[in-house]
């Protein structure tokens, strides 16, 4: 992740938890994981934040694992949740997470926080650790023209569409689309793809 958004979940982590569990539930998020996640499969959470998603998906049928990269989102995570799994993993390494592992991996509005060549590996990384015949879901907060940073210094790359479809085209689309979150009101684009058998 880039170095100054990571900095900015660690210094005031609690503070982006407190912010996230009061927005509206990403119900729209929620209905798309119904759609098209394996029921009962294991989950992944890429850059899991404070739990959130972890929860939803442990609750409803989908056994996940929580993965950031932030030691203090994790704390916050781990003090929500104290039954749920969270470990440390960063883009584009993954390190400690084997390939094939998991039925279904989500990763929500993430990897514009990487820095342009990191994005590509991530993306192909992160397929890599979805089982043969298993479900990704892939959205990014789409930012116009430039990057932008926020006033907590984080990074909103802005990146066309075509970079991660190139690292997805062995597989099979099932939704590509760019919407208005439920949770957040910001523009996103959301990929959903099935890992060739």
């Amino acid at each position: 992740m880039d170095r100054l958004t990571l900095a900015a979940y660690n210094h005031d982590a609690a503070a982006f938890a407190r912010d996230w569990h009061e927005q509206p539930a990403p119900v729209d998020l929620h209905e798309i994981v119904t759609r098209f996640f394996i029921k009962g499969g294991s989950s992944a959470d890429i850059g899991c934040g404070s739990g959130r998603e972890v929860a939803w998906l442990n609750a409803n049928g989908y056994p996940a694992v929580g993965f950031d990269a932030s030691d203090g989102l994790l704390t916050e995570a781990r003090s929500r949740y104290p039954d749920l799994n969270f470990a440390w993993a960063e883009l584009p390494a993954l390190r400690g997470i084997a390939a094939n592992t998991y039925d279904n991996v989500l990763c929500e509005t993430v990897i514009m926080h990487l820095d342009h060549i990191r994005i590509a590996p991530s993306v192909r990384r992160m397929l890599d650790i979805v089982k043969p015949g298993g479900i990704f879901y892939l959205s990014w907060r789409v930012t116009e023209d430039a990057d932008q940073r926020d006033k907590h210094h984080r990074l909103y790359a802005a990146f066309d569409t075509s970079l991660v479809r190139a690292e997805l085209a062995s597989t099979t689309p099932l939704l590509d689309e760019e919407v208005i979150s439920a949770s957040s009101g910001k523009k996103i684009h959301r990929i959903v793809v099935r890992k060739g058998a």
